[in-house]
């Protein structure tokens, strides 16, 4: 087993910088994943990790060894594609022996390893077949076989489910999830689907546009974004995100059509910033219904734009002046679209960002 280190990692293509000065660490056994919109990078750096991609500046180490200049063979490592890659005249046995074949292992040693990846991914009544004989997700299950047969170092995944249907997707992150807890292989998982990040990860790095953004936990990272960024990105319905400026000597946030009072977390931050400009961010499960004759802090007044009714929950879209508020209730409790509501902000749940950084306030 080894840990994955990159060290002010940079890659061009021409004049387009796509990864600049990437610092990241993946200890031991971890699972780490790589999260961000396309065309941030993540790929990239995980081809760059491979050898499929020559390193521009910095220096990547798995375990104790600089494997800059190593092709991709020496480097120990597996990879299962978003495309699964599979040979399509070989079947599925075959597929999975390729690997161990050009390493030159005794035959019954491959026999005794396909077989045991083939119980693990309960794929055994597949081995005969070939890859146009079977599902996606069929596929999909033959890919990591082919992978965890080798026992590399590090697994590194590239999107392998973005061509799975959405129930099949959420069954093979599960599988995928198990399946690397109980071999303790150091993985690393690209995608650009944060609710695969967020249920998956042990870790997740947030890149934009090259640029690492933040790295932790899942629920640290969605509980406190460090800027803007991440605050919009990570969670589903993304945070609700509007101007506001400081008043009343730090204890009042005004915003388009409505203040509210800072919240105490907050006051040493905004105190004697009078015309500071802020974001104000708020997840759409902080705010909720308020009765009719509600008043008070957080309560706003607000008309009802969209409503999605998702079984469990009712997301509403609201519009309060000029700023698009995300809202979540239960069913019972869906209000109508055009209706006019009552929204109650939980004060003690807001996220303050620096309107001209984009960071969070410390």
């Amino acid at each position: 087993m080894a840990g994955v280190s990159l060290r002010g990692v940079s890659k061009s293509f021409g004049k387009t910088r796509v990864i600049e000065k990437l610092d990241l660490d993946v200890q031991d056994q971890e699972f780490m994943v790589l999260v961000g919109p396309s065309g941030c990078g993540k790929s990239t750096a995980l081809r760059m990790i491979a050898g499929l991609e020559e390193v521009g500046e910095g220096e990547i180490r798995i375990g104790d060894r600089v494997v800059n200049d190593l092709p991709p063979k020496e480097r120990d490592i597996a990879m299962v594609f978003q495309s699964y890659a599979l040979y399509p005249h070989m079947t599925v046995r075959q597929n999975m022996a390729f690997g161990l074949k050009i390493r030159r292992m005794p035959a019954a040693e491959i026999d005794r390893m396909v077989a045991e990846a083939a119980r693990v991914l309960d794929i055994e009544a597949l081995l005969d077949r070939k890859p146009k004989e079977m599902s996606g997700g069929q596929r999909q299950r033959v890919a990591v076989g082919r992978a965890i047969v080798r026992k590399p170092s590090v697994f590194l995944f590239d999107e392998p489910l973005s061509n799975l249907d959405a129930r099949l997707r959420v069954q093979m992150r599960a599988e995928i999830s198990k399946l690397q807890r109980n071999l303790r292989t150091t993985t690393i998982y690209v995608t650009h689907d944060q609710v695969e990040a967020m249920t998956m990860g042990t870790r997740i790095a947030v890149l934009h546009a090259g640029v690492l953004q933040q790295v932790g936990p899942p629920l640290a990272v969605y509980e406190r974004p460090v800027n803007v960024f991440v605050a919009n990105f990570i969670g589903t319905p993304p945070m609700n995100l509007f101007p506001a400026s400081v008043t009343g000597g730090g204890a009042t946030l005004t915003a388009g059509t409505f203040s509210i009072p800072t919240p105490g977390a907050w006051r040493a931050a905004t105190a004697g910033t009078d015309g500071r400009e802020l974001v104000i961010g708020v997840r759409p499960e902080k705010i909720g219904l308020a009765r009719d004759d509600a008043s008070g802090p957080g309560v706003v007044p607000a008309v009802v734009e969209m409503v999605e009714l998702l079984g469990d929950e009712v997301v509403f879209h609201t519009r309060v002046g000029r700023d698009t508020l995300i809202a979540k209730a239960e069913p019972r409790h869906a209000p109508s679209v055009g209706g006019s509501v009552l929204l109650r902000l939980d004060l003690d749940e807001l996220h303050l960002f620096d309107a001209e950084t984009q960071r969070r306030l410390e």
